[in-house]
């Protein structure tokens, strides 16, 4: 299943936000772990953030910070941060070089390495039963936890690093639509809250529920 031909470019990247969000729906997003296990999973949910205008974007107003940082750097590049002392949330960085817009990839459907993303969600957490495959990566936490993404990779390039990179995916069940709608969980950001910047696979079961 695995190729590098059909891994995506700098140029596939380099594009607004809001066009990304959409075409990352039914994309492959692809973690290779240091022993060369493979993880992968079908994005079925997104959010775009629309950088120094945007006030739920943590480049609002221009602000750079040592976090932020990758949201500056090449379109493709990756930024994760940490949130509320306890989740990673996993953004793709697009546009230009110091055009701070990303998008935030929140589920995906898990294709590979399933057995393994399981392990990684239920790590130090004794369960009578094991969870659902529906539940594996329904939520951006759930994503990086089992996909095993924080902060080190913070920084890294989808084309060219080893760790992480987005691939087309043929398999890709047929889209029954997309549907729009205003990102979750930034009551915070006054008028933007309820900008419609979120996309997800219509009637998928693996869309976040919050």
């Amino acid at each position: 299943m695995s190729s590098d031909r059909g891994r995506w470019s700098r140029e596939d990247f380099a594009s607004d936000p809001v066009t990304l969000a959409q075409r990352l729906i039914g994309a492959l997003l692809v973690r290779t772990l240091d022993t060369g296990e493979r993880l992968s999973g079908m994005i079925v949910e997104t959010e775009a953030y629309l950088g120094v205008e945007d006030k739920a974007a943590h480049s609002f107003g221009g602000r750079r910070t040592a976090r932020t940082e990758p949201m500056y750097a090449q379109p493709g590049t990756v930024y994760v941060y940490f949130t509320y002392g306890m989740h990673h949330c996993m953004n793709v960085v697009c546009g230009a070089v110091d055009e701070p817009v990303a998008v935030l990839i929140r589920a995906a459907e898990p294709v590979e390495g399933i057995d393994r993303i399981r392990s990684n969600r239920e790590a130090g957490k004794p369960r009578k039963t094991p969870l659902k495959s529906t539940d594996l990566c329904s939520g951006p936490a759930k994503l990086c936890q089992g996909f095993g993404v924080d902060r080190r990779l913070s920084g890294t390039d989808l084309i060219d690093g080893d760790a992480l990179h987005i691939e087309h995916y043929p398999n890709a069940k047929p889209a029954l639509g997309l549907v729009n709608s205003e990102r979750i969980g930034i009551g915070y950001a006054e008028e933007w809250v309820m900008r419609p910047l979120r996309w997800h696979l219509s009637q998928n079961r693996h869309v976040s529920r919050n």
